[in-house]
């Protein structure tokens, strides 16, 4: 199947606004959502307590950069995502409670002019899964890498798959049994089929192993449940 273009995933999100913008509705086809959004901006905190710079990577209506603010509310944020609404959206609502500068860039993260070495936390909430083939993950991680400051954390929470074929089928068809008891065989096929169309997964271990390759000096796991995980790398 061909997959989706960056600006077919733009304008999907363009119009997805709204329900993005609550994370109890708008990612109940990610499992644990709330727990991952959690630990990794826990994690964060903890491992650069006087952090100063965010770079939130498809920031999307800005829930990530809201829970990061609700820990360390004097950070300067940046947000970047493909989609203007969507910045908009994170702008006013992260404007509600920042304390710190707010910047927005509407940019694909492998193209953005950023600085390097400019900041203490990367989120990256949902987002690198449509990356593609394994040299697109290796030059985005390289680049994430190098945007960090010495000790800063990328902390990820995304869609991920597992290393061994029979057990990456076996899990997704559980999770295609959670996805029909949540909304049905009709919702469960239409979420299939756009990540078959949208996305393309790693697993958490190849993404844990090129964090190591890049540079990073340490990584963690901080969760797993079947087809999602949140875990990072500390530079």
């Amino acid at each position: 199947m061909e997959k989706s273009t960056v600006d077919e995933i733009r304008a999907r999100f363009d119009q997805d606004v709204e329900r993005f913008s609550n994370l109890e509705t708008g990612q109940l086809s990610t499992i644990d959502a709330q727990i991952s959004l959690e630990l990794i901006t826990e994690a964060a905190k903890r491992l650069t307590p006087n952090a100063t710079n965010l770079l939130d990577v498809g920031c999307g209506a800005g829930n990530y950069t809201l829970k990061m603010l609700s820990k360390l509310p004097t950070l300067n944020c940046t947000l970047l995502d493909l989609s203007l609404p969507m910045l908009q959206k994170a702008k006013a609502r992260v404007g509600e409670i920042a304390m710190g500068k707010i910047r927005i860039v509407q940019q694909d993260i492998r193209k953005a002019k950023l600085e390097d070495h400019g900041f203490d936390i990367i989120l990256a909430g949902a987002v690198l899964h449509h990356l593609r083939d394994d040299e697109d993950w290796e030059e985005t991680f390289t680049k994430l890498y190098y945007l960090l400051k010495p000790g800063g954390c990328l902390m990820i929470s995304d869609l991920i798959t597992q290393e061994n074929p029979i057990l990456d089928q076996y899990i997704w068809e559980r999770y295609r049994d959670y996805l029909k008891k949540l909304g049905g065989e009709e919702y469960s096929q239409k979420v299939l089929d756009y990540i078959a169309k949208e996305d393309s997964p790693r697993s958490m271990s190849f993404q844990l192993n090129l964090m190591k390759k890049v540079g990073f000096s340490s990584t963690e796991i901080l969760h797993k449940n079947m087809c999602f995980g949140a875990f990072g790398g500390i530079k």
